[in-house]
């Protein structure tokens, strides 16, 4: 009878193969979300040449990614610096306009939801290092729902906040390598920007529309929250239900959906109370 430990060490073999090629394809799994394409296309992308390379890295550097450094700092730079612009730009371009529309017209050209979609717009997220498993179903996921909302959502869609900070991180390193100049700031980010909210396209939260919209016809809305039982947040006006809104990732955004979703519907609830 033939040995069968040629055969078993043969065996032994293939599982190991197996095991190494289920170790490769795992660690290149990993290295997917961890490891960006070469961050010369950036530059490509912005139409900006980094003197210093170490800031471009680190403003796609993730915290999450464990390195010493990150984008966090750059970040913070970012936000003052893309407030200033707008601030700058606005104060000359609506010289009728109050302060407080202002900054509404302000805050709706920095918020998350309008820097995602710079991101995603140019592809910025491809470049980012980090480990957050999670994050590109995120993007996928908001990819696909801001084609209802061109310009904002308004607080209707989650928003990958990952990806707003990555811009703000890449105007905070271009501020540090410009020698802090925010003439050149604006001159690499204006037209990523683009498009940019203006007086005539700045709508106003379905929240606060709601509750002017039915402060103005003496009307009162209740908003019913049911969010841990259900998601959802109902909406009532004079007792009369309106509107229903959900979100199982986040409350606040079933309270907006609800929101608008009585605005949509309330115009005719409306019609019919007058005839």
């Amino acid at each position: 009878m033939k040995s069968l430990e040629p055969l078993l060490n043969l065996q032994h073999l293939c599982v190991n193969e197996k095991a190494n090629d289920s170790s490769v394809e795992s660690t290149k799994k990993t290295e997917s979300f961890t490891t960006p394409l070469s961050l010369d296309e950036v530059e490509v992308i912005l139409g900006y040449e980094f003197k210093n390379k170490q800031l471009l890295e680190e403003a796609f550097t993730d915290a999450s990614l464990g390195e010493d450094f990150s984008n966090e700092r750059l970040e913070y730079v970012g936000d003052s610096v893309l407030n200033l612009l707008f601030t700058k730009d606005q104060y000359f371009e609506y010289p009728d306009l109050s302060p407080g529309v202002l900054t509404r017209l302000r805050a709706a050209n920095v918020d998350s939801d309008k820097l995602a979609r710079v991101a995603v717009k140019h592809g910025f997220h491809r470049f980012l290092r980090h480990k957050k498993p999670l994050l590109e179903d995120q993007i996928r996921q908001f990819s696909e729902e801001i084609q209802r909302y061109p310009l904002h959502s308004n607080g209707l869609v989650d928003v990958p906040k990952a990806l707003a900070d990555l811009v703000e991180s890449i105007i905070g390193a271009v501020f540090i390598d410009s020698n802090s100049s925010i003439d050149i700031v604006w001159k690499v980010f204006k037209d990523l920007l683009e498009p940019i909210i203006r007086r005539e396209t700045l709508k106003i939260h379905p929240v606060t529309q709601l509750y002017e919209m039915c402060q103005k016809k003496n009307l009162k809305v209740k908003f019913v929250d049911l969010w841990k039982e259900s998601t959802t947040f109902d909406v009532f006006v004079d007792d009369q239900f309106v509107g229903r809104g959900s979100c199982r990732l986040k409350k606040e955004i079933a309270h907006n959906r609800a929101a608008k979703d009585a605005l949509d519907n309330i115009v005719r609830i409306l019609d019919k109370k007058d005839t």
